[in-house]
């Protein structure tokens, strides 16, 4: 068996975390996954997953070499591109990833059009609202909101983020509208467990005062934050996109505007080892083309 079709069932199993739900990412039959991973492990000598009725897991030799794999995938994918198209159409698989909110209101359109434009083209998403290591990964595109951190990677700015505090129209009836961040001691804060803000929210162009709000409902992502925020329970502290729709529709209302903090910049970062590749370089004019004419809201 080819040994990049091996490591492709490799990987495959790893993050689908069964060999079942491998095939049916690949659209292959289970028994050419088993064989596949069975083909490597013989290959490499060791035992790369513990299998059991319930679940499969790297072994210790397993995780080792998953990174290396996502690797030898990702220059061998960069590698076909540069060859086959140089700089023309984009082909192949383009490999971003974004925020879950963002990607779904303004990466995915974009990536749609591209697909709809070049049909060679296909392209995966990984949507998380965290970072991912991006080389190890073998990813292609990353977009981050927030403050980077001193990297080897390629940077190209596209745009900036507001963060916005709201509630329902209800609650502020009920409760008053805030006039200053000191007010929200006596309001009920809505907080996220592993959301970008928790419960120290900044005020101030220079970012430089900060409340220490007690939250009356804590969740875990950006959606039930807005949820909460829309049934009444209180106040959010959200970025300008999560929650421009709500706002229009007239189910949230913004307060604090006027003491907000800078905005959070938006950028696209790389490895400069894409910079070859036609659908990166598509994809980052596609990106900045929809920045010119597009609020991140």
């Amino acid at each position: 068996m080819d040994r990049f079709e091996t490591l492709t069932a490799f990987v495959a199993v790893a993050d689908q975390r069964g060999f079942a739900a491998a095939a049916r990412a690949l659209a292959v039959s289970p028994p050419v996954i088993t064989r596949a991973v069975a083909a490597l492990e013989r290959h490499l000598g060791v035992t790369l997953f513990h299998r059991s009725t319930r679940a499969v897991s790297l072994t210790h030799e397993g995780a080792a070499f998953l990174d290396r794999a996502r690797r030898i995938l990702a220059d061998l994918r960069e590698a076909e591109q540069v060859v086959m198209g140089g700089r023309s159409a984009p082909r192949g698989q383009l490999y971003v990833t974004a925020p879950v909110m963002f990607g779904r209101r303004h990466v995915l359109p974009v990536v749609g059009a591209l697909l709809a434009k070049h049909d060679c083209l296909t392209a995966r998403m990984l949507l998380l609202d965290r970072n991912v290591r991006i080389v190890e990964e073998g990813i292609d595109v990353a977009v981050r909101i927030g403050t980077l951190a001193d990297s080897a990677l390629r940077v190209v700015s596209i745009g900036s983020v507001q963060q916005t505090i709201v509630a329902s129209p209800a609650y502020l009836a009920d409760r008053g509208i805030p006039v200053s961040p000191d007010d929200l001691k006596r309001h009920m804060c809505i907080v996220g467990n592993g959301v970008r803000t928790g419960s120290t929210w900044q005020f101030g162009t220079m970012g430089d005062a900060s409340i220490e709000v007690v939250p009356r409902l804590t969740v875990n992502t950006v959606d039930a934050a807005i949820d909460a925020a829309e049934g009444g329970l209180g106040l959010a502290h959200v970025l300008s996109y999560q929650s421009s729709e709500a706002i229009a529709a007239g189910r949230l209302v913004r307060v604090l505007a006027d003491h907000a903090p800078a905005p959070i910049p938006v950028n696209l970062l790389y490895d400069a080892g894409r910079a070859a590749m036609p659908s990166v370089s598509a994809f980052i004019n596609a990106m900045r083309e929809r920045a010119r004419h597009e609020v991140w809201n």
